[in-house]
C-alpha cells in the first residue's frame, strides 16, 4: 500500500510537471536567413518577390543596415559573435587573416549567440550551409570540427558551391556530386531544414541558422531559372564605368572606360546572381509555409539579410566586394515576428553585430552579461524605441589580403596585389586596409575612411547631397568636422562592449593624426603603385 501510495505520488507529480511544459509559453523561434554577397542597392532583392511578400510585407525593412566588414568571413564572424573584427580578430577570408582557426575556435566559438542560446537559453540550434570559408580545412580541424552550439550541423565545407561539394553532418563528411535533384546546394539547404522543423523537440524554442550559397559565385542557378532574366543588365546607375580620380589607389588604377569584355562579364554575372536568387526565394516560401503548417509562424522572428553587399561596374570595377563604398558594406534586411508592425520601415542606423544581441534580448537573456558590441534590435522591433538611446555612427574594418609576389596579369602593379582581372584591374591589395566611421544623424549623413598606406590616404563622402559617393570632399570639408569624424573613428577602433555604442563626446584639445588610427601586426609587403 505504501508502496502504491508513492508510486501515484511520483505520477501525480510527473503529470503535473509535464502539464507545466505544455501549459507554460515557450519562448519565442528565431530563424536566421543568410545569403551571400546579396547587395541591396542595385536591386539585389528585386528577384526575391516572395521574400519580399512573405517577410518584409508582413516586418520591417531596415533602410540602414550596414556589414562591420565587406567581406564574407569577418562579417560572418561579426554575426556569430556580436562583435567588430577588431575584437574577434577575424580580418579576412585566410587562416592566416584569422578564417575559422585554431584561435578563433579558442577564443570566440564558445561565446556566439548559438553557444549561449544553447547552453543558457534552453534553444533547440539548428545550422545549415555556409559557415567560414575556412572551416573543414584539414589546419582548421577538418569537418570533424563542430563548433559549440549547435544541436544539428550540416556545414558547408569551405567556400560557396552549388555542386560538387562536402557538407560536415554532425562532424562526419557527406560529399554530393552534380545532380540537380539531389544536390543542388540551395535545395538542399530547404529540405533539410523543413525536416528539422517536423523532427524537432516540440516543447522547446528553436533557433535556425539557413546559410545560402546564393548569390555568390560561380553562380550556377537551378535548371528552371536558367532562362529567367536574360534581358537583364548591371545598373548603369552614376558610379558606373566611372574613373574614380580622387579616390585610393587601388580605385584609381581601374581602366576606365571598361573593356567591352569586362563590361559583358559582369552582364552575365548580373544576371545569373539574380538567378541563383530564385531558389533563395522557394527557400523561404519552404520555410514560412512549414512554420505555418506545424503552427509556429506566429511565434517565430525571421531574419533575412546579408553578410556583404557587392559591385558590378562602380568606379570602373569590374566585380567584388571588398571597398569601402555604400554598395559594398550596406545590405537587406527584414525582420517579421511577434509584435511587429506589417509593411513597416525604420531609419536607424543598425548593423549586423547588432543581430547576436538581438537572438539574445528576444530569449530573455541579458545582454550585458556578453562583450558583445552591437546592440539589440528588439526595442526598434517591438516599437519601444522611445525610451532607447540610439546610435549615430557605425565602423566598419577591412583589411586588404594580397601575396608577396606579383600577379602574373599585373606584373607591373609590383607584389601585393590580388583578385587580379586580365585588363589588370585589381580589386583587393595588402594595403587595400581601411577604417570607416559611417555616420548618420538629424544633422549628419557623412562617411569619414582611413587607409593604412604610405599616402595615409582619407576619403569624406556626405551621403545627403552625393549618395554614389562619387565626390571625395576630404580637403575641401570643414577642418573641425574632419576632426570631429577623425576623433569618433578612433574611438570605435578602440572600442569593446557597451564603448562601442556610442562614440563619445568630441574632446576639442583632440589632435588630429590620421597616423595613429592603425596598430601594426606582422609587416606585409610594400605595395608598389603608381601615382595615378
Amino acid at each position: 500500500m505504501a508502496l502504491l501510495a508513492v508510486s501515484s505520488c511520483v505520477f501525480a507529480f510527473l503529470l503535473f510537471f509535464a502539464t507545466v511544459e505544455e501549459v507554460s509559453p515557450k519562448k519565442p523561434n528565431i530563424v536566421l536567413i543568410l545569403t551571400d554577397d546579396q547587395d541591396v542597392l542595385l536591386g539585389g532583392m528585386t528577384p526575391l518577390k516572395k521574400t519580399q511578400k512573405l517577410i518584409g510585407d508582413l516586418g520591417v525593412t531596415f533602410k540602414n543596415a550596414y556589414v562591420a566588414s565587406p567581406l564574407c568571413c569577418p562579417s560572418r564572424a561579426s554575426i556569430l559573435t556580436g562583435k567588430y573584427p577588431h575584437n574577434h580578430r577575424v580580418f579576412n577570408n585566410t587562416l592566416e587573416g584569422n578564417c575559422s582557426s585554431k584561435a578563433w575556435q579558442k577564443t570566440q566559438e564558445p561565446n556566439t549567440f548559438s553557444a549561449i542560446l544553447q547552453h543558457h537559453c534552453r534553444y533547440e540550434t539548428f545550422f545549415a550551409g555556409k559557415y567560414l570559408n575556412e572551416y573543414g580545412s584539414e589546419a582548421a580541424g577538418s569537418f570533424e570540427h563542430v563548433p559549440p552550439g549547435w544541436n544539428y550541423w550540416y556545414a558547408l565545407v569551405k567556400n560557396s558551391k552549388y555542386y560538387n561539394y562536402t557538407l560536415s553532418i554532425n562532424g562526419k563528411p557527406q560529399y554530393h556530386g552534380q545532380n540537380y535533384s539531389h544536390d543542388y546546394l540551395t535545395d538542399l539547404l530547404s529540405n533539410i531544414s523543413l525536416e528539422f522543423l517536423d523532427s524537432r523537440t516540440k516543447y522547446l524554442p528553436f533557433f535556425m541558422m539557413i546559410s545560402t550559397p546564393a548569390p555568390h559565385s560561380p553562380w550556377i542557378p537551378a535548371p528552371q531559372y536558367e532562362r529567367n532574366f536574360l534581358d537583364v543588365k548591371a545598373p548603369r546607375n552614376m558610379n558606373f564605368n566611372i574613373h574614380g580620380k580622387d579616390k585610393h589607389w587601388l580605385i584609381r588604377q581601374a581602366k576606365t572606360p571598361m573593356t567591352n569584355s569586362s563590361i559583358n562579364f559582369l552582364d552575365n554575372a548580373f544576371r545569373k546572381r539574380w538567378q541563383t536568387l530564385l531558389s533563395v526565394d522557394d527557400l523561404v516560401e519552404k520555410v514560412v509555409k512549414k512554420l505555418d503548417a506545424i503552427k509556429e509562424l506566429e511565434n517565430t522572428y525571421i531574419f533575412f539579410t546579408s553578410d556583404n553587399g557587392y559591385h558590378t561596374g562602380q568606379f570602373s570595377l569590374p566585380i567584388d566586394k571588398r571597398q569601402l563604398y555604400e554598395f559594398d558594406i550596406k545590405v537587406p534586411l527584414l525582420v517579421r515576428g511577434p509584435g511587429i508592425k506589417p509593411t513597416s520601415s525604420n531609419q536607424m542606423l543598425v548593423a549586423n553585430i547588432d543581430l547576436a544581441p538581438t537572438f539574445l534580448d528576444i530569449a530573455g537573456y541579458d545582454t550585458n552579461k556578453t562583450r558583445m558590441d552591437g546592440m539589440s534590435l528588439l526595442p526598434l522591433l517591438n516599437g519601444k524605441a522611445k525610451n532607447v538611446t540610439w546610435r549615430t555612427d557605425l565602423l566598419v574594418e577591412y583589411q586588404g589580403e594580397g601575396r608577396n609576389k606579383s600577379d602574373p596579369t599585373c606584373p607591373s602593379l609590383g607584389p601585393g596585389v590580388t583578385n587580379c582581372f586580365p585588363d589588370c584591374v585589381c580589386e583587393d591589395a595588402y594595403n587595400n586596409t581601411y577604417a570607416c566611421v559611417r555616420t548618420l544623424a538629424n544633422s549628419a549623413n557623412l562617411q569619414y575612411c582611413e587607409f593604412d598606406d604610405s599616402e595615409v590616404f582619407v576619403e569624406v563622402y556626405n551621403l545627403t547631397s552625393d549618395p554614389h559617393q562619387i565626390t571625395n570632399i576630404a580637403k575641401s570639408i570643414d577642418q573641425e568636422v574632419l576632426e570631429k569624424m577623425n576623433h569618433r573613428l578612433m574611438m570605435l577602433q578602440s572600442c569593446s562592449g557597451s564603448t562601442c555604442q556610442t562614440p563619445g563626446v568630441y574632446d576639442p584639445r583632440y589632435r588630429f593624426d590620421p597616423q595613429l588610427m592603425f596598430h601594426h601586426g606582422p609587416a606585409a609587403p610594400k605595395l608598389f603603385h603608381k601615382t595615378l
